[in-house]
């Protein structure tokens, strides 16, 4: 599958998490305070909830029901309850467009 449009750099607030759903797979897009742009799987890892609805603090998004904080870069659970990390996708921007290929994760390191 190729990358899809996601969203347009205009619509994304410096800091805040938006939702987009892209062949079915939600993910949490977020324009961080350096003006980078991550995508990162929109569902916590420990109580399926949205991400997007949590809060971004500095590269992590922390999700608003129990607070875990993901990082933006890897999907690493920086602490507990969750454990297990969230996929990160791979951005590309082409003028003021944001795409993402749902179906391709970003390799971390462990």
């Amino acid at each position: 599958m190729a990358r899809i449009r996601a969203i347009s750099l205009g619509d994304l607030v410096q800091d805040q998490a938006v939702r987009v759903e892209l062949e079915g797979v939600p993910i949490a897009v977020v324009l961080d305070s350096n003006g980078e742009v991550h995508a990162i799987g929109d569902t916590c890892s420990h109580g399926q909830i949205s991400l997007s609805e949590g809060f971004v603090e500095g590269d992590t998004l922390e999700c608003w029901a129990h607070g875990s904080a993901f990082s933006l870069r890897t999907g690493i659970p920086q602490n507990l309850p969750a454990y297990e990390p969230v996929p990160v996708f791979v951005v590309e921007i082409d003028g003021d467009d944001v795409y993402i290929d749902p179906t391709v994760t970003k390799e971390i390191a462990a």
